[in-house]
């Protein structure tokens, strides 16, 4: 096997090759980082590197492996790379934020915790926009982080860096956060697999584990790689009053769809959809017929009060906490992030309760329309990308003619973010003339992690999407 085979070999396949003794921990590490070290100036997708200290690691896992009672835990030995927003003691977390550059950890946040203790080796932390308020990876510290399969476009954002690393093969693992679609974005312009749990499932340091928007999570190359690593996140955490019980495990072994109801929208009711996002998409349900499933179109009745409301939600709680660093710092901040804290000030109490009514009153419509399916589908970007350089506080974007919202009016994750309790996955769809995949949004009823999980492995059976690569 080649060492550019190696880079995607998935994460589930490395650990019986490790176990087997047929592929050692250190192998697999030097390649990564040799692919690191090629690709990186192209995307930009690291912001810290620790390639010696994850070699010795690597060599600590080997030695793991090789002893009959070693007892390798679940990840032992994975490449993984951290989002540059959970800390980690004894590291930098700069949030992608010129005044945050040289903030040293003293903790360690819950989900890059459970990462650790499984075995997984940090050899990078992965890019992010400014305190990850931006549908886009650029920064004024990290500079533009590019899309592996088309260097003009973004790899999305804010876990950017995370899709970007897994498109190019420079880490087998990547963790992410959402809080209005920040790994399905990446995910679906990366082309790989991303998963947003339902809210309290994954735990996350306060005050953000208190926001019924925020979410983190894994992304991955395959779905078994992302149940993988949710299954090491997930569960209780004695520092999270939020955090869920009992755990909840994903099996190993998923079953099919077959005789399911599934439910589809192409624009959710109000969002225009790129021509070609379209197209995949309608692929995309041709495969859930082929697994067995009946696939039926379903009005929501949602409508761009979807959008206002998300933005005064987060305006009023995340606006209002990046607005504590503009007094001192506004000038060292980018463009979107003071324009984020600047809305954030704007909003009121009120904007914040009319909100919650905007989200009662769109799962008042989708809870009983769940009642008959077994699963939601949708596309997760209404465009493949946008430019790697789009700037949200200035820039215009038109889809099919229509100027939309330039923040999130350009995706269909926010909604899911509102429905908070609904886990979704998003997976690769297909790609468009431009070289940039699509994504999937296959979302589930509350809580119901297991189904949304079982229709995306049965969808990457019918459409598998591992052997594509990007050609950097």
């Amino acid at each position: 096997m080649s060492d550019h085979d190696l880079c995607y070999l998935s994460a589930s396949d490395a650990i019986a090759k490790f176990k087997a003794r047929e592929l050692s921990p250190v192998e697999l590490m030097r390649a990564t980082i040799a692919r690191a070290e090629a690709v990186e100036p192209k995307i930009n997708a690291f912001a810290y590197r620790y390639y010696e200290e994850a070699l010795d690691k690597a060599k600590a896992a080997e030695a793991r492996y090789m002893k009959s009672d070693g007892r390798p835990r679940p990840l032992e030995g994975l490449p993984t790379a951290i989002k540059d927003e959970s800390f980690i003691k004894g590291q930098i977390t700069s949030n992608g934020s010129l005044m945050l550059k040289d903030e040293v950890a003293s903790f360690t946040s819950p989900g890059a915790e459970r990462l650790l203790r499984a075995g997984a080796i940090v050899h990078a932390r992965t890019a992010t926009p400014e305190f990850s308020c931006s549908g886009v990876t650029q920064s004024r510290l990290w500079g533009v982080t590019r899309n592996p399969w088309n260097l003009d476009y973004t790899p999305g954002g804010s876990s950017g860096g995370s899709g970007a690393a897994l498109a190019a093969g420079t880490s087998s693992l990547a963790s992410g956060s959402d809080i209005g679609g920040s790994i399905r974005i990446p995910a679906s312009a990366s082309g790989v697999a991303g998963f947003k749990p339902p809210y309290g499932r994954n735990p996350d340091d306060y005050p953000f584990n208190l926001d019924a928007y925020c979410h983190t999570g894994p992304m991955a190359r395959s779905v078994a790689d992302l149940a993988l690593m949710q299954n090491v996140m997930a569960g209780p955490h004695p520092k999270d009053i939020v955090s869920l019980r009992p755990k909840l495990r994903i099996p190993k072994d998923l079953k099919g769809i077959e005789g399911w109801k599934i439910a589809y929208s192409m624009d959710l009711g109000y969002c225009p959809i790129d021509s070609e996002v379209r197209a995949n998409t309608e692929a995309a349900l041709e495969a859930f017929r082929a697994a067995g499933a009946s696939v039926e179109e379903v009005e929501l009745g949602w409508s761009w009060a979807a959008l206002s409301a998300a933005h005064n939600y987060l305006g009023h709680l995340f606006g209002t906490y990046i607005g504590r660093y503009l007094g001192r710092h506004g000038l060292e901040m980018t463009n979107y992030a003071r324009a984020f804290a600047e809305m954030g000030r704007q909003t009121t109490a009120n904007d914040f309760l009319e909100a919650h009514d905007v989200a009662g009153e769109m799962y008042a419509t989708f809870g009983p329309l769940m009642q008959r399916y077994n699963i939601f589908l949708c596309p997760t970007l209404a465009v493949p990308s946008v430019s790697a350089t789009h700037d949200q506080s200035r820039d215009r974007i038109e889809i099919e003619g229509v100027e939309v919202d330039p923040t999130l009016g350009w995706t269909l994750t926010y909604p899911f973010n509102m429905l908070s309790r609904c886990p979704v996955i998003s997976v690769p769809s297909g790609f468009a003339k431009n070289g940039v995949p699509t994504g999937l949004q296959i979302v589930g009823r509350t809580y119901d992690d297991v189904s949304v999980f079982r229709a995306a492995k049965a969808f990457e059976a019918e459409r598998p999407w591992r052997d594509a690569r990007p050609k950097l």
